[in-house]
């Protein structure tokens, strides 16, 4: 599908109201000293990985994730607003304060480099794709992220895939709309090349 004026505008637009329908960060929560390790991160990892380097494919990497992230997605897992099979019942019995102390230690561990073998050629026309759909603007350079935006540099590719094309089709929508406007411009092909791009970005 090609990107136009309008569609960059709808994507603004969407942007801007993300803004202002998601709480303020209460910079209280986050610790500017090394966060202790939490006793349920050994069930995340279980899933995600050592320290959150998640090694199986569709699951996301959750080291060096901006904690405030991390914190809104278990609310949302927690509050139905989120759905995934997996994580419901893991996250029943969370308190807030686990959650921003789970947020806070996954933000603390380093990512490793991803060893996805990308197509150079895909990585390319990623990059084109991110630069015309204005990735940046929220994730910022790099994709390293901010707040409420994830980072999704060097994540896995499975995982990018599936969370652009739940987006896209609306199976996922705890994104204030944001996300599911730009997903709805994006072709199979675009979603293919976004997550190759995405994860060379270590």
């Amino acid at each position: 599908m090609p990107y136009n004026d309008s569609m960059k505008f709808r994507w603004f637009s969407a942007a801007a109201a993300l803004a202002f329908t998601l709480p303020a960060s209460p910079s209280l929560f986050a610790q500017s000293a090394p966060p202790s390790k939490p006793p349920q991160a050994a069930l995340c990892e279980s899933c995600h990985g050592p320290n959150g380097n998640a090694v199986i494919a569709q699951n996301p990497i959750l080291a060096g994730q901006t904690w405030r992230y991390t914190y809104i997605q278990l609310q949302d897992f927690k509050a139905g607003r989120r759905q995934d099979p997996q994580m419901t019942p893991v996250v029943a019995d969370l308190s807030r304060d686990d959650m921003i102390a789970l947020g806070n230690w996954f933000a603390a561990q380093k990512p490793v480099t991803n060893q996805f073998n990308a197509d150079s050629a895909k990585v390319t026309a990623g990059q084109k794709t991110s630069d015309a759909v204005l990735c940046p603007m929220c994730h910022l350079g790099g994709f390293i992220g901010q707040n409420e935006i994830p980072r999704v540099a060097g994540q896995n590719h499975d995982y990018v895939v599936k969370q652009l094309q739940d987006f896209k089709h609306r199976r996922r929508t705890n994104d204030a709309g944001s996300m599911t406007s730009v997903a709805g411009t994006l072709s199979d092909e675009d979603i293919e090349n976004l997550a190759q791009y995405i994860t060379t970005l270590n």
